[in-house]
């Protein structure tokens, strides 16, 4: 018998949304919307969440689209690391 253990690497969640408010330190806000269709009556339904995310990059300001990942808690409230930015505000 073999003891091998099989690790199950997740791919971490992805989200894209709007930066609302740089103000904190290395920490940014991203509001992240979703629709879904509600399961009875099939009327898209619009919801949204806000998300604190780790961010060392000084050129994002609010209203730019980005790109954050899950990953290891920084605090208590904040387990998103910044990825990328794909839009900028204005564009």
């Amino acid at each position: 018998m073999a003891d091998k253990k099989t690790e199950n690497k997740r791919t971490p969640k992805q989200l894209q949304g709007t930066v609302v408010s740089t103000g904190m330190q290395n920490t940014i806000v991203v509001r992240v919307e979703q629709k879904y269709a509600h399961p009875f009556y099939g009327k898209i339904i619009k919801t949204h969440k806000k998300y604190l995310a780790h961010c060392e990059d000084d050129k994002v300001v609010n209203g730019d689209t980005v790109i954050i990942e899950e990953g290891k808690p920084v605090s208590a409230r904040k387990t998103f690391y910044f990825v990328s930015k794909v839009e900028t505000r204005g564009n």
